[in-house]
């Protein structure tokens, strides 16, 4: 049955397990070696591993692939994916392939600016506000420059700081509202350590203001964070070629055309489509952003907001068909870093940055937004061919004969057997019973 602990977190990681399995587990023998079998067996990494977060147990293993044939800018890559989902990877590689005959992907970045806000409450006259804040502004700045100082060598730093009146949208409300240039760095400790201080100095400085007229209405600093909202933090990433060289099979490459820009379009209209559209295109964006260590929760986040910034959730690749050239391209906000963070400590992260050739923040923000592409290439490709599931279940077959516990024997036999029938799991369960028997 269920209990409640106190101090856990004080305990050693065999003292959490044993409470973990006794708790939770009717076998705590099987699930105390489920645990242990996913530890590294060199102890100096998986202390490394055991300090990342809180209350580690054990590793969780996510499959670490990469897709070849990528050619951007003129500059051949191999990129590496962590994901679970069969058929990425192999999607990805195929839409690198067709590409790579075809001129290969162009990219780049638009901006890097990057948004903080010390979010703050305040009753009294609006007009005294600003006449405080044109005060608190150069004593702000000047408190960040010890935050500051090797940001600006590299090129970066705070690029504007301004007050923002939010009162119509709610009562009272008002927001510094900064941009940020973090070159390398994802940056957020950079901004929050930042924003903090203009917190600070904001808070000292509005008891000496003599515009307001007691403390009761001093302006009150709810919080200070960034955000991962980021429109100007923006990369493009396209393909063209001429529409003939767009034939796949029997189908001309005017007929392939057509059905794909209809695609897209409809992605730019319905919701309920553009949803599921933009959800393939992150499990190329989320792969590559996981392999090299940034954050792939505040990239989704930051990326569905930005496809919603007309007031309705649209596709985040558009296409265009003129003078019978075919082009089809990405712009999205990704706010990527690499340096700091887990791209110094983790071994996979280190390999997959070396893998692509050490890139700066904006050259990894390029691969990144090619990778988005060139996933959602695959999937309109075959959502207008052969129909999404023909590839996608050869490709979850294995993991369907691994449920099942087939033998390598077993495998050898029943891939070939689904290369021309549908997969199913009780296709595959009556094949290997019947192999069984």
């Amino acid at each position: 049955m269920s209990k409640t602990i106190s101090g856990f977190s004080k305990l050693s990681k065999n003292k959490k397990i044993d409470w973990i399995v006794s708790t939770y587990f009717p076998d705590s023998n099987e699930a105390k070696n489920i645990i242990k079998q996913y530890w590294s067996s060199d102890e100096k990494l998986q202390k490394l591993h055991d300090e990342f977060i809180e209350n580690t147990i054990t590793n969780y293993y996510l499959p670490f692939g990469v897709a070849p044939n990528f050619l951007i800018n003129g500059h051949p890559y191999t990129i590496p994916m962590a994901i679970e989902e069969s058929s990425v990877v192999a999607a990805a590689s195929k839409a690198a392939k067709f590409w790579l005959e075809r001129g290969g992907f162009k990219a780049e970045v638009i901006s890097t600016k990057k948004i903080g806000q010390v979010h703050i409450i305040y009753k009294g006259s609006g007009e005294a506000l600003f006449s405080f804040f044109e005060e608190l502004k150069p004593k702000i700045l000047d408190e960040t420059k010890p935050l500051t100082k090797n940001m600006e060598k590299r090129g970066g730093g705070i690029l504007s700081v301004k007050l923002i009146d939010k009162t119509s949208e709610l009562e009272n409300y008002y927001q510094i509202h900064a941009e940020f240039d973090t070159r390398d760095a994802m940056g957020a400790n950079f901004i929050n350590s930042c924003l903090e201080s203009f917190a600070n100095t904001l808070r000292r400085e509005a008891k000496t203001f003599k515009q307001f007229e007691d403390e009761t209405i001093y302006p009150k600093v709810v919080m200070s964070i960034l955000s991962n909202y980021v429109p100007e933090c923006l990369v493009r990433a396209e393909v063209s070629c001429n529409i003939d060289l767009l034939q796949e099979g029997e189908i001309s490459g005017q007929e392939f055309c057509e059905r794909f820009v209809q695609a897209i379009k409809i992605a730019e209209v319905e919701p309920y489509r553009a949803v599921t559209h933009n959800k393939g295109i992150m499990n190329g964006i989320d792969a590559v952003v996981l392999a090299t260590g940034n954050d792939f929760r505040a990239i989704e986040a930051g990326v569905h907001a930005y496809a919603s910034k007309s007031g309705q959730y649209r596709s985040l690749t558009h296409v265009n068909v003129e003078n019978n050239i075919f082009k089809f391209w990405i712009e999205v906000p990704l706010a990527l870093g690499t340096i700091g963070g887990l791209t110094s400590l983790h071994p996979l992260v280190k390999l997959s940055l070396e893998m692509l050739h050490r890139p700066n923040a904006e050259e990894l923000m390029e691969i990144v937004a090619v990778a988005g592409l060139a996933q959602n290439f695959a999937a309109i490709k075959s959502l207008v061919t052969t129909g999404i599931q023909k590839g996608h279940m050869k490709m979850h077959l294995m993991n369907i004969l691994n449920q099942f516990g087939a033998t390598e024997e077993e495998k050898s036999i029943l891939i070939p057997k689904f290369q021309d029938i549908h997969v199913s799991h009780s296709a595959v369960s009556e094949a290997l019973n019947k192999m069984r028997e």
